[in-house]
């Protein structure tokens, strides 16, 4: 087990290296210069050279780029150049907000998504199993923000059940929480639904069931913990898709997240702190599929062989 968790750990590091490259040639080669932005077009040339000096940017890309690899080893990920604060400092700030909306969007899709999922499996073909299924396609198919817009439109306008946008309670997390996890809520519904189904059929289940065990036994203690496994894959690729959807949900709802602060970056071309965000959302993601592998290997110690 230790050399399996090893192993993924040091398969990390590749892939961590190469999103950072390839996000560092991507907002390099990006039309737009974050010095001319700074010092506006009519600074004089010297002031031009000085700026850009003085923050680097006069080195050639793979220096550029090495220089940032050995300073994020060290923890220190750069000075934003829009607000002139250290990127650690900011992303401590916004981390947080991120993290709170992606997780608790998480945990809303895998609960909704695997009850759903079990009920619409274990009453297959009933209008309970049909209503959650065209529930599971209408969530796929609303994009978040739009269903966002609508959330806010109807408890946060008409109704006034809930704040319209900001940070805050629980109140001011309701809405976006919905309306980034419908999506993945109605993945894994479908998903669960088609696992359980599977499972169901098998022989150890009929075993369980002609030894005169509840129903609700039967699934709940037999059939869903294996009919978890391809859910479990599922849940750790969530992640990095509630992560992403944070960044536009965040706009929306005025949230001050790691998102907003990466898309006002990117319009100010502030190459360290958009670094530093695709950096902590990288290593988010791979330590999140890493947890959805362990989870694997404990629902099937059969991995462990391999």
């Amino acid at each position: 087990m230790r050399t399996y968790v090893l192993r993924r750990i040091l398969l990390m590091v590749p892939v961590v290296l190469g999103v950072t490259l390839v996000v560092f040639c991507i907002i390099h080669v990006a039309p737009g210069d974050p010095v001319l932005l700074l010092v506006g077009e009519r600074a004089p040339p010297e002031v031009y050279e000085r700026v850009r000096r003085a923050w680097g940017l006069d080195q050639p890309l793979p220096v550029q780029y090495l220089t940032f690899l050995a300073n994020a080893a060290r923890g220190e990920l750069g000075t934003s150049i829009l607000l002139r604060r250290p990127v650690g400092d900011l992303l401590l700030t916004a981390v947080p907000v991120t993290l709170e909306l992606g997780f608790s969007a998480i945990a809303l899709s895998v609960l909704a998504g695997v009850v759903a999922g079990v009920i619409s499996a274990a009453r297959a073909g009933s209008a309970a199993d049909q209503a959650t299924m065209v529930g599971a396609l209408l969530g796929v198919s609303v994009p978040e923000f739009w269903l966002g817009q609508l959330l806010m439109l109807a408890f946060a306008v008409r109704l006034k059940w809930l704040p319209v946008s900001g940070y805050g309670g629980i109140g001011h997390l309701i809405l976006p929480m919905v309306a980034l996890g419908a999506a993945g809520a109605a993945v894994i519904a479908r998903t669960t639904r088609s696992s359980m189904l599977d499972v169901v059929r098998q022989d150890f289940v009929r075993t369980a069931r002609a030894k005169g065990l509840a129903e609700r036994v039967v699934i709940y203690k037999h059939a869903l913990r294996n009919a978890m496994l391809p859910v479990t894959t599922l849940v750790g690729l969530q992640v990095g898709y509630m992560l992403a959807g944070s960044v536009v949900l965040e706009e929306v709802f005025s949230r001050p997240g790691m998102g907003r602060l990466m898309v006002k970056a990117i319009l100010a071309r502030d190459y360290p702190v958009v670094q530093g965000c695709l950096l902590v959302l990288a290593v988010s993601v791979a330590v999140a599929n890493l947890v959805a592998d362990l989870c694997y290997v404990l629902l099937d110690p059969r991995i462990r062989l391999h």
